[in-house]
């Protein structure tokens, strides 16, 4: 057996775990920081920062103590070293170095985008919730309940690639967004709408009861051969701003300026169709994103995908990818899907294997890539 404490700080969550093989959850704590940066209408970097200094050691504390060992029980160190916000990525080094020397335990430094993509090997000694996540027991399957080659698709704020996974730590990028992420798309047009903070959960809700047919939003990228594995959506929030626009105008609305969003912000919404604005913005998303997906797993013969990131918990994607993908897919469990150490604890475990321990003079990479694809 292997017991691994790991840490994640890499934006405005303060989270850490124990993993024991990789792949059972024996502690899993995250304290958010949502409430701080709901004012900002998104994460402040020096806030976030400031708070990981204070919540650090009772999460770390706490993990421990959930998880039922003790210190003399850890073969190993696991943290975030990138991507991410430096000041928060350092917070999470710095302690991480610091118990390793003096614990003397060893320490793996794990990309975060890895440790989402690992989230789908993650369950609760064996308990898998299934309306959450779908691992069926196939013979292309391996032991671990994974095939390979896999694809992922990882769907965050700030990222949106589709990886081809060839083994444990054998990654390949098929593609990735040109502009903006879809978290990031899905936080800017809830800004547009005026809906709160995180722009994700705001936009499922509002899109409840909505006709997602109601507008013809661009699906980015869908006829370029070029960019056939690639994402764009900034020009998506661009025709929800002129569809947004064009209905003010036509209800003598107005608009402020919104220093937060560079962008106008809307009055009286009461006269806007949110619930159609944001069903058919959401609609366009999923519908690349599942789209791209499919095509790159009939592409490439892969066995499996595994669907990872804040914006997989997103139910409309969710009940797309089980509806639409030619092959098994595997969506990790709702908690598991926004950031969270349990992952890194993960991912840690076959780096451990498979590279050894970090050397301790490692340091943040803010802007650290899953593949180098040169």
């Amino acid at each position: 057996m292997t017991l691994i404490l790991a840490i994640e700080t890499s934006c405005d969550e303060t989270a850490a775990a124990v993993i024991e093989d990789g792949h059972r959850i024996r502690s899993n704590v995250v304290a958010s920081q949502i409430e701080l940066h709901r004012p900002y209408g998104g994460v402040f970097p020096e806030v976030a920062s400031r708070q990981h200094v204070f919540d650090i050691v009772p999460v770390i504390q706490r993990a421990l103590s959930d998880s039922g060992a003790i210190w003399a029980d850890l073969d190993a160190l696991a943290v975030t070293r990138g991507p991410g916000l430096a000041g928060s990525l350092l917070v999470g080094v710095n302690t991480a170095k610091a118990i390793a020397w003096g614990r003397g335990l060893p320490l793996v430094a794990v990309n975060h985008l890895e440790g989402h993509l690992y989230s789908n090997w993650l369950d609760e000694g064996g308990k898998i919730d299934e309306a959450a996540i779908t691992r069926p027991s196939l013979p292309a399957l391996d032991a671990a309940g994974q095939a390979f080659p896999t694809l992922v698709l990882i769907v965050s704020g700030g990222h949106s690639e589709l990886i081809l996974m060839r083994g444990h730590g054998q990654y390949e990028r098929l593609g990735a967004t040109l502009d903006d992420a879809a978290g990031e798309a899905f936080d800017k047009v809830a800004r547009l709408l005026d809906l709160s903070y995180p722009g994700g959960p705001a936009i499922q809700k509002a899109a409840e009861g909505g006709n997602a047919a109601a507008f013809s939003f661009p699906r980015g990228l869908t006829t370029q051969p070029e960019h056939r594995f690639n994402f764009s959506f900034s020009g998506l929030k661009t025709a929800v701003l002129r569809q947004v626009r064009e209905l003010r105008n036509a209800s003598g609305g107005s608009h402020a300026a919104d220093p937060r969003a560079g962008e106008p912000a809307l009055l009286e919404n009461r006269e806007l169709p949110i619930a159609d604005l944001a069903a058919s913005f959401q609609a366009a998303v999923v519908d690349v994103l599942v789209a791209k997906t499919a095509d790159a797993a009939r592409a490439f013969g892969v066995g499996r995908v595994c669907v990872c990131g804040g914006v997989a918990a997103n139910k409309a994607l969710r009940e797309t990818v089980a509806r639409r993908l030619p092959v098994p897919a595997s969506i990790p469990p709702f908690f598991l899907c926004t950031d969270n150490a349990a992952m890194i604890g993960a991912a840690a475990h076959y780096r451990l294997l498979s590279h050894g321990p970090t050397p301790l003079d490692f340091d943040v990479e803010p802007n650290l890539a899953l593949v180098d694809n040169g």
